[in-house]
């Protein structure tokens, strides 16, 4: 049997909660209140991460056992404060009005309509053709012990010093690392991903062994850590820093410290973790605004990539 509904005060607002005792997730037994509460917890952190994007839910109407639903338009009979963006498809020729947050009761309702998971755009609704935000996703392969990930992690952490560009780990909340580096938003999308690329490729040269950037997945050594520069086409979301992620354990995609790279387990940073963690060292993305990056160096590279005969990035998948 259903829950009784109850009804929960996020700032100014009061957000009715529905069902608070539906359990999402099945192995530790968390409800969708628990994750009322861990997101409420970390409210500063997720509102960092969101502000002002567009952005995609992935909502686990009967638990994270069950099936997920990829909620992109905020459906009709939302509340009049809760804001969006409108974004546009080519490929379908359509737009969509989406979640954009605000402020911490967007959140909450979002997990009010089962949402586990917050994907953003890395761009803003300023102007969502340009991004502002240029995603490193260190994503192993089968085969590939996290060892190597904090191995490729540590390239990449030399590799954006020597650029001058500061960059904020987060673990993915599953097998991977993700680094993500703030941009002038001065470039679209294609030239983003391409100067994405080319770090990747420069990060493959330093260490081969450990990394690959082979398009295709047949093609990639099972053992190796794709570095996903796909990553930063357009429409391509992945789960935003606090994002709880929709396993059976309730991992949380975590902002990590570049010290605690070598050292970190994912496994250990869940729901029941994170929210004690914020509390002790607050948003380790809270300076991510402060420092952007031009990537015409990373430009320069791709040039030059091109030029010595490397393949031009394949069409966005």
């Amino acid at each position: 049997m259903a829950s009784p509904a109850i009804e929960v005060a996020v700032g100014d607002r009061t957000v009715r909660i529905s069902n608070p005792d539906r359990v999402y997730f099945p192995e530790t037994g968390h409800t969708k209140r628990d994750l009322v509460d861990y997101y409420l917890a970390v409210s500063d952190g997720i509102v960092r991460a969101l502000r002002d994007r567009p952005c995609m839910l992935h909502r686990f109407p009967k638990g994270v056992a069950e099936k997920k639903v990829h909620q992109k338009r905020v459906p009709a009979g939302a509340p009049e404060w809760l804001e969006t963006v409108r974004v546009h498809f080519p490929r379908y020729d359509r737009t969509a009005d989406e979640l954009c947050v605000t402020e911490p009761a967007s959140v909450v309702w979002a997990v009010q309509m089962s949402t586990v998971e917050f994907h953003p755009w890395n761009s803003r609704r300023a102007d969502t053709e340009r991004p502002d935000e240029w995603r490193i996703d260190l994503d192993p392969m089968p085969e590939c012990a996290f060892d190597r990930v904090r191995r490729v992690a540590g390239v990449v952490q030399e590799l954006l010093a020597e650029l001058g560009a500061v960059g904020w780990p987060k673990t993915s909340g599953g097998s991977g690392i993700h680094v993500y580096v703030r941009i002038r938003p001065d470039h679209g999308f294609t030239e983003v991903r391409r100067a994405a690329l080319a770090f990747a490729r420069e990060v493959e040269r330093r260490a081969p062994d450990d990394v690959t950037t082979a398009w295709w997945r047949k093609d990639r050594d099972p053992a190796k850590v794709f570095v996903d520069y796909n990553q930063n086409a357009r429409d391509h979301t992945i789960a935003s820093a606090y994002s709880v992620r929709g396993v059976p354990t309730a991992t949380v995609s975590t902002p990590i410290a570049w010290d605690e790279v070598p050292d970190v387990d994912p496994r250990e940073l869940t729901i029941a973790t994170v929210p004690a963690r914020f509390a002790r060292l607050g948003d380790l993305h809270a300076g991510i605004d402060d420092a952007p990056f031009a990537i015409e160096p990373l430009l320069e590279w791709a040039d030059r990539d091109e030029r010595e005969g490397a393949a031009a990035p394949p069409e966005e998948d």
